[in-house]
């Protein structure tokens, strides 16, 4: 399916909704979680789920959801979560992809990881503009967003909370290019975020998430 018809597949306002519900979650959701979360009957979500599987936008699978197994277990439920492809419509057609891969191959080649980040950094100040830097993770959560990073809060029992993105917008990038692209994406948020407030970012990689994770400065305080 060529990507404009994957995306268009999003307008409707219901699919959208599932789509969006699974991808907030950052796992597998079966059906009646999910037609839970967009507030519409089980049918129609299962209809809308697998409309968007066969559209390549979500990954379907099956497993029990008690987390009981043997007899009386119960079938395996269907269960989704959102295609690792990307999709992209641009008019006219443009490769930025391969411009941005070459661009980073000369610059890791060259050496110029230090010289990338300051402009990364100089960036994320830009954007942040004349505001002060954010001033708790609340506040990240909603700049993050806006850059489209994907940020939830993880608040793990007797750990200090942190914020995860679930998106990479430089994902395509930084698979073949990891130490140049991640080091610049944290010096791009350390711009946005701000490096003189309460809030840090550091590294910490997760398959499957962004590289950078955003806590409190005092969480690492010696």
């Amino acid at each position: 399916m060529e990507d404009i018809d994957a995306i268009a597949m999003l307008q409707d306002p219901v699919r959208r909704r599932l789509y969006e519900y699974v991808v907030a979650q950052g796992r597998e959701v079966g059906r009646n979680e999910a037609a839970e979360g967009a507030g519409v009957a089980r049918t129609l979500a299962a209809h809308h789920l697998d409309r968007l599987t066969e559209a390549g936008l979500l990954e379907s699978g099956s497993r029990r959801l008690t987390g009981r197994s043997g007899p009386g277990a119960g079938r395996p439920a269907k269960v989704y979560t959102r295609a690792r492809a990307e999709w992209s419509v641009a008019l006219p057609a443009r490769d930025y992809r391969t411009a941005a891969e070459l661009l980073a191959e000369a610059a890791e080649q060259a050496g110029l990881d230090a010289g990338l980040c300051a402009a990364a950094r100089r960036r994320g100040e830009a954007l942040r503009g004349s505001e002060a830097p954010c001033g708790d993770l609340d506040e990240a959560v909603r700049a993050l967003a806006a850059r489209g990073y994907e940020p939830h809060m993880e608040d793990s029992e007797g750990a200090a909370p942190v914020v995860r993105m679930r998106n990479c917008p430089f994902h395509a990038v930084a698979e073949r290019f990891p130490p140049l692209v991640c080091g610049m994406n944290l010096a791009l948020l350390e711009g946005l975020l701000g490096t003189d407030g309460p809030l840090r970012a550091r590294m910490d990689a997760r398959p499957g998430e962004c590289c950078v994770v955003v806590e409190n400065s005092k969480n690492n305080d010696d």
